[in-house]
């Protein structure tokens, strides 16, 4: 299965230092893909950036919500906008360069192999964080190992946030019940495909953190994710119990629904 046209999807809030490089080291990687920036209102001018390099860029594309409404949020849209527009694939990826646009190929090629889920891992073999100190790797590590423990993922790096998902496992997903922001949204975004039979793949990455702009990423965001971790981990106990006999693929079925949040793009 090739994948025809995938879109990358882009959350941006104040990342003008960064915004025009990175679109240019896009199409530079992958020259058949769609990009789409999701910006929040952006007072230092990101939205300005990309309107200005549309025209050269005509697979560029930009939406612009007035107030900056959540790392989640802009994903669902995002990916809402992506389905809408008749792309195959859609890939999460941030603004600051932490994820290298040289690795995109490599990321979504598993899709064109069946899979559904690319992760971009850091905690795989070949992966790395080289400039972290060691308590963010410990929070990390640790907070990643519990997800996949309470919420039986069998995955290193649910909170990875450069990742593809083929066009067919997201329209089953319900993007209107996947609230959770940050790095819960990984997490969900992880569990709810693995609840509708995604077969999911890591790849290794090299993740480095921004060299301009400000970071969005805090320690209540990290401990947040793991609190909802906990709560839908207490969720699939409860389930079991009161549903012995019922599958777990079942119990997915049973979930599924298919359309995306409303959106507005500029």
């Amino acid at each position: 299965m090739a994948i025809v046209r995938p879109l990358v999807v882009i959350p941006t809030y104040n990342e003008a230092e960064n915004i025009g490089r990175l679109l240019c080291r896009i199409v530079e990687s992958l020259p058949d893909a769609g990009v789409l920036v999701v910006d929040d209102g952006s007072p230092d001018g990101t939205g300005d950036l990309v309107k200005a390099v549309v025209a050269d860029l005509p697979d560029v594309h930009l939406m612009v919500r007035e107030e900056k409404a959540g790392l989640g949020s802009a994903y669902r849209a995002g990916f809402a906008w992506g389905l809408a527009n008749g792309y195959d694939a859609l890939v999460e990826m941030d603004a600051d360069f932490s994820h290298d646009p040289a690795a995109l190929p490599t990321l979504l090629a598993p899709l064109a192999e069946g899979f559904d889920v690319s992760i971009g891992s850091r905690y795989v073999a070949g992966g790395s964080v080289p400039n972290w100190a060691r308590h963010r790797h410990l929070l990390s590590r640790g907070g990643n190992r519990y997800a996949s423990a309470v919420l039986g993922l069998g995955v290193a790096d649910s909170t990875s946030g450069f990742r593809a998902y083929s066009a067919g496992i997201m329209r089953k997903l319900d993007l209107g019940l996947i609230r959770a922001e940050g790095y819960g949204f990984q997490i969900e975004m992880t569990y709810r495909s693995k609840q509708h039979g995604a077969a999911m793949v890591e790849v290794p990455i090299t993740f480095v953190d921004r060299a301009a702009g400000n970071s969005k990423m805090s320690s209540r965001i990290v401990v947040e994710a793991l609190a909802l971790v906990t709560w839908w981990g207490l969720g699939r106990v409860t389930r079991g119990v009161r549903h012995p006999r019922q599958s777990a693929p079942a119990r997915a079925a049973n979930s599924a629904a298919g359309s995306g949040d409303p959106l507005r793009a500029a």
